[in-house]
């Protein structure tokens, strides 16, 4: 322990000084509080300055979880947004369309909005996050206005399916056999003749004998040999609509011209007549005189991934398998 001096004038000399125990404890301890409460206050300064208060730690906190909410809100509306303009194409391009109801124009289903910006409030906050927050309300307003249309489109056509089911039941709407596309409509390489000519149809891969089943209820308009089409069989569906169905090894029994048809009835068997590369059917949908693309048509008894991947395969392939 330190000794400490205090002059003496009257003696000229320097004089211990002595402190009882008592005041020896009380001086230690306060000068332990005095350096105690300073280390403290400057902690605290520190940690305000860096860190933040208790309260600013936790508001952080809570800001990093709902930010991370937020990121989660946009992907999931992403693929809401992505879903509903599936949605939209396959209500504009397959329902209204072979239903012959005009289909809903782009930018009436966008519904777009103009006037004084309802989210100017979020300038105050960081600009992602204000970015982020205004893309979120947004487009969930956007989706919210979609998704009202949409309702009302199936309402259109489910009032138009109730007016109009004897149509419906002619319209080929279904798959002619259980098979996959070889080859879509459009241009194509024939694979006999060796030059580039319209596919009027769409060419299912199928064994000899596989049954072929009515698209729509109408009513046989020609069954016999045709040409490079070998065993041909056509169905008048009514309302414009024809049917053709080529290549057959044979037709089923009692099929002949003025036979009524119903959808789903097996109409004939698959074969390799006329010219082909091997055993498939080629199938064919005449609106009004002119070949239109079967695969517009067959959605009553395909799911929507079903139906994309058939249209997939069949733009894959440029060459046909026969007319």
């Amino acid at each position: 322990m330190k000794n400490y001096f205090y002059y003496d004038e009257k003696e000229c000399k320097f004089i211990p000084v002595r402190y009882n125990t008592t005041d020896r404890l009380i001086y230690t301890a306060s000068l332990w509080i005095l350096c105690g409460v300073v280390l403290t206050g400057l902690s605290m300064i520190f940690l305000s300055n860096v860190a933040g208060t208790p309260s600013e730690i936790a508001l952080r906190a809570e800001n990093k979880e709902l930010a991370k909410q937020l990121r989660y809100t946009h992907s999931t509306i992403t693929h809401l947004d992505t879903q509903l303009q599936l949605l939209a194409e396959n209500d504009n391009e397959l329902y209204r369309t072979v239903l012959g109801v005009d289909p809903i124009p782009y930018e009436e289903r966008q519904l777009g909005v103009g006037g004084s910006d309802p989210l100017e409030g979020f300038d105050a906050f960081q600009p992602h996050t204000s970015e982020l927050l205004r893309w979120t309300i947004s487009n969930v307003e956007s989706l919210e206005r979609r998704v009202g249309i949409q309702k009302v489109s199936f309402e259109e056509i489910k009032e138009y399916y109730n007016e109009n089911q004897q149509k419906l039941r002619n319209l080929p709407i279904t798959r002619p056999v259980d098979g996959v596309i070889l080859s879509g409509f459009g241009m194509r390489m024939h694979p006999a003749l060796r030059y580039r000519r319209h596919h009027d149809g769409v060419d299912f891969r199928a064994r000899i004998g596989t049954p072929i089943y009515a698209t729509g209820d109408g009513v046989v308009k020609f069954s016999g040999r045709r040409g490079t089409y070998g065993l041909l069989l056509e169905i008048d569906h009514g309302f414009g609509y024809e049917t053709r169905f080529a290549h057959l090894s044979r037709f089923e029994d009692g099929i002949r011209p003025g036979t009524r048809v119903r959808r789903g009835q097996i109409v004939g068997y698959t074969g390799d007549t006329g010219i082909t590369t091997g055993p498939h059917l080629h199938y064919e949908i005449r609106k009004h005189g002119r070949a239109v693309n079967p695969e517009n048509y067959m959605f009553a008894d395909l799911t929507p991934e079903e139906y994309r991947e058939f249209r997939r395969i069949s733009e894959a392939t440029t060459i046909s398998s026969s007319e």
